[in-house]
């Protein structure tokens, strides 16, 4: 008959093996991820049919400048949000795509940075300079401006990257990192229509 201290060696094993589980999961994460309520995504594309779409939220917000921008300023293009954070790995890895998607679409489509979960701006500012982003990022530490879409296709990683139609539709969604290929792709379609 096994001894108590050897009967508690597997409970023992297992605890172990599940602590040590954790610990690699919560590496994963990028920053505050493992505490703010987000998780990062895995690239996963949503695109919805036309006669699916729900109308997108007005966004109102300041942008990393001071300056106050309003979606309504982008009517009749495709309008683009990534929503990001300064101390995310996977939003530094796409930051190249976004901004060359940005250039290649500047007659069809409209980008806006979400910046989410920063403390102050000039962590996010030097991101944007480091990495040359040409489009208006707005300052959203508390992620306000997200829980506008909460209701449609929510943004749950960061990063993630919400699209919509010319005709003030939320369209698609990428949840994680996304490629210049497919951002060109979705807004070529958007912005013929389909």
């Amino acid at each position: 008959m096994p001894s108590s201290a050897t009967a508690r060696l597997p409970k023992i094993r297992l605890f172990a093996a599940v602590a040590a589980l954790a610990v690699i999961l919560a590496g994963c994460g990028s920053g505050p991820t493992s505490t703010s309520g987000f998780v990062g995504g895995d690239g996963t594309l949503t695109v919805l049919p036309a006669d699916q779409r729900p109308s997108a939220p007005a966004i109102q917000g300041t942008t990393l400048d001071g300056r106050p921008w309003s979606s309504a300023e982008a009517s009749g293009k495709v309008l683009v949000y990534n929503v990001w954070g300064s101390w995310c790995a996977p939003c530094r890895a796409e930051a190249p795509a976004l901004v060359a998607a940005s250039k290649r679409t500047s007659d069809t489509a409209v980008f806006v940075g979400l910046n989410t979960r920063d403390l102050d701006r000039a962590a996010p500012q030097a991101f944007v300079r480091t990495f040359e982003v040409p489009y208006v990022n707005l300052y959203d530490p508390d992620g306000a401006l997200l829980l506008a879409f909460s209701g449609q296709l929510p943004a749950s990683a960061i990063p993630s990257t919400l699209l919509v139609d010319p005709s003030g539709r939320v369209a698609a969604r990428v949840i994680g990192e996304t490629t210049e290929a497919t951002l060109v792709g979705l807004i070529d379609d958007l912005a013929a229509g389909r």
